[in-house]
């Protein structure tokens, strides 16, 4: 182990860009189905990750959807976040925002409070267990329409008081962030936090809209803002925190190799950057392989790295005194 890698294995750091639904292993995949009875379309482990050979968005979103089939039950839900947040734990995570998807689950007949109370119920878990901190943000799919985003608007409203935002997820190219314009003013009516995906695989347009007409709080990727010198200066002098996942992009081939990550130029030109896994069972990694493997390609230096761990804590969704704190944690570890 190079010592970046074992700075990078102690710095403490939140992790902001997580799909609870893509932290299911092979392994767990298995286990689910087993317990609930449910068939699979794979006969070892082995051939599922096989099947995670994908090569764009769409591919990896079929298996995805497959995969997430096997999650049946509250203590399902339960099990996956805490096998998550011990994996977390391990790559020293203090903190998690984690994403789920409840239409990826009501559309196959479970209520939302079936993974709402399992996942919330193993965020518990992880705080007591591991000390690990958390908050949970529900996605609207953007390949379905904005009146099945109001639906699960409706359906959450009865976990409001545990849920922290409304995220924008799934196939993005061809459903723009306007899209949903109406739900998310909504959603910020009521006091939720607003985060949305573009400028992944969607031009830097979606950038704009996610800015403009959608009012986000925080941005999920932005790749592609690079393209754009007015959108590049906006997202630096607004300070708008930026959730990358270069194994992601590189599994997805957003970037075709990790040499050529625009990380380096965001920091650079002053965006707020944070790494994080995505989805870290079909991607390749969890957030220390990220830091790592980003590092080693484009030459990440222990102040860079230290510099996204305190991002991460500043773009959280944690109240100032917890910032700070957390923050403060940050350098103290870089100045021992």
């Amino acid at each position: 182990m190079t010592n970046l890698e074992t700075y990078i294995a102690g710095l403490p750091k939140a992790e902001l860009h997580l799909h609870i639904e893509g932290s299911l292993e092979p392994e767990q995949m298995f286990d689910f189905a087993r317990r609930n009875r449910v068939a699979i379309p794979f006969d070892s482990v082995e051939a599922v990750r096989a099947a995670y050979d994908f090569s764009n968005l769409q591919d990896f979103l079929d298996i995805y959807y497959a995969g997430a089939d096997v999650l049946r039950t509250e203590a399902d839900f339960h099990d996956l976040a805490l096998a998550y947040f011990r994996r977390a734990a391990a790559d020293n995570v203090r903190h998690a925002e984690i994403f789920f998807d409840p239409q990826t689950h009501t559309d196959r007949g479970l209520p939302f409070s079936v993974a709402a109370d399992g996942l919330l119920s193993g965020m518990r878990a992880a705080e007591q267990e591991l000390g690990v901190t958390s908050k949970l943000i529900f996605c609207f799919l953007r390949h379905l329409d904005e009146e099945a985003a109001f639906d699960t608007l409706r359906a959450a409203e009865p976990w409001l008081d545990r849920i922290v935002g409304v995220g924008l997820d799934s196939s993005e190219v061809g459903h723009p962030p306007s899209k949903f314009q109406r739900v998310f003013a909504r959603a910020r009516d009521m006091g939720l936090k607003l985060c949305a995906h573009a400028g992944e695989e969607g031009p830097p347009e979606y950038v704009h809209e996610a800015l403009n007409l959608l009012r986000i709080d925080r941005m999920d990727h932005g790749n592609r803002s690079m393209e754009d010198e007015a959108l590049i200066r906006r997202l630096a002098d607004e300070g708008m925190t930026l959730t990358v996942c270069p194994l992601s992009n590189l599994k997805l081939c957003v970037v075709k190799d990790l040499k050529d990550h625009p990380v380096p130029e965001m920091l650079r030109r002053g965006l707020h950057v944070t790494l994080n896994s995505d989805d870290p069972a079909y991607f390749g990694g969890y957030v220390n392989q990220n830091y790592v493997q980003l590092a080693e390609a484009v030459g990440l230096t222990r102040d860079h790295v230290t510099q996204i761990a305190r991002n991460s804590f500043e773009g959280s969704f944690l109240t100032d005194a917890e910032k700070v704190a957390r923050i403060a944690e940050v350098d103290a570890y870089a100045r021992a």
